[in-house]
């Protein structure tokens, strides 16, 4: 045998012991614990969501799954180091900001593209509500609207600060409607329903879970949902669709995205895991106590709404001239 034919072979053996050592890596996934970073603060919904996946997805893998928290910039500090990691073990607590959101607001500064993080699964749903203070004299939307035409200054929208899902339904209903609303952003939920409660502020838009207990004791009025059907939580309370504005469905959404370098089969494996969980009655009941609607989908059905997301929220932001960086 040659010397050129020894280092063909050789090289030819190398390479398939480098694919078998791959292949069998990747069989045996997950070989460690596996992060779940959430890019906001504990506490919070994406932190909840994220924690109610901790255990049943520990059982099913044969690992220990933590959450780790790391806010900062929209969200934009945890998802890139996501986007960014390399051990396959690391995933994100995506949100509608993160996913979708965030690439219009931040046009120059923004720190990953699309492409660097792949979709696993939606996990849930959380409506958001439009509500108007109790001294503001409208019951429905239609009211609200025409209110705001009659006002030359339009009407205040108070929103849990500039850049989120709030801010930019309240900026979808003004175009869609052709009204007045004056944003007025606040730093959090908290805050903002404590201003509309005492009637500074004229209406706002809210995740349904933060506004509930609110709106059963009457301190605020909510005029619709956004989303295409009703909530259980509030069966009374119209849909924007019901009050004329089918262009107006706006919904909270919080999922798990990975690296894209991240290998196909373990993508689909943790998809088909994420899906079993979201079909157990104790976790359905869970995200349900926090006032979200269960999905649990395929990475492709995923991924293509996350594509429908970037484009629609992008062209809200565009209209409404809307940038953070």
């Amino acid at each position: 045998m040659s010397a050129i034919t020894r280092r063909t072979a050789l090289g030819a053996s190398l390479g398939a012991i480098a694919f078998a050592r791959r292949a069998a890596a990747q069989g045996a996934w997950p070989s460690r614990p596996v992060r779940i970073i959430v890019p906001f603060s504990a506490a919070g919904t994406t932190d909840i969501v994220a924690r109610l996946l901790v255990e049943p997805l520990s059982a099913r893998l044969g690992q220990s799954v933590v959450v780790e928290n790391r806010p900062g910039a929209g969200g934009n500090i945890g998802a890139e180091a996501v986007a960014k990691a390399t051990d396959n073990h690391t995933l994100l607590m995506t949100t509608i900001g993160t996913a979708a959101i965030n690439y219009g607001l931040y046009r120059t500064t923004m720190p990953y593209k699309p492409e660097d993080l792949v979709a696993v699964s939606n996990i849930a749903a959380v409506p958001n509500v439009i509500i108007a203070a109790p001294g503001v004299p409208v019951k429905t939307l239609q009211e609200a609207v025409a209110l705001a035409k009659q006002r030359r200054d339009g009407l205040t929208i108070a929103s849990s600060g500039n850049g989120t899902s709030l801010h930019l339904t309240g900026e979808l209903w003004k175009q869609v409607a052709g009204i007045n609303l004056v944003h007025v952003p606040f730093r959090g939920s908290g805050p903002m329903l404590t201003e509309v409660i005492a009637g500074r502020v004229d209406l706002a838009v809210d995740n349904l879970p933060s506004s509930l207990g609110h709106i059963r004791d009457g301190r605020v009025r909510a005029l619709a949902v956004t989303t295409p059907e009703r909530s259980p939580a509030v069966p009374d309370v119209p849909t924007t669709r019901e009050a004329g504005y089918p262009g107006l469905d706006a919904t909270a959404w919080f999922g798990i995205q990975a690296p894209a370098r991240m290998p196909a089969e373990v993508v689909q494996r943790l998809s088909q895991e994420l899906q079993a969980i979201v079909k157990e009655p104790a976790v359905r009941a869970k995200i349900e106590e926090q006032g979200a609607q269960p999905v649990g989908d395929t990475p492709e059905h995923f991924a293509g709404f996350i594509q429908g997301e970037i484009a629609r929220w992008g062209e809200v932001i565009r209209k409404g001239n809307i940038q953070l960086d």
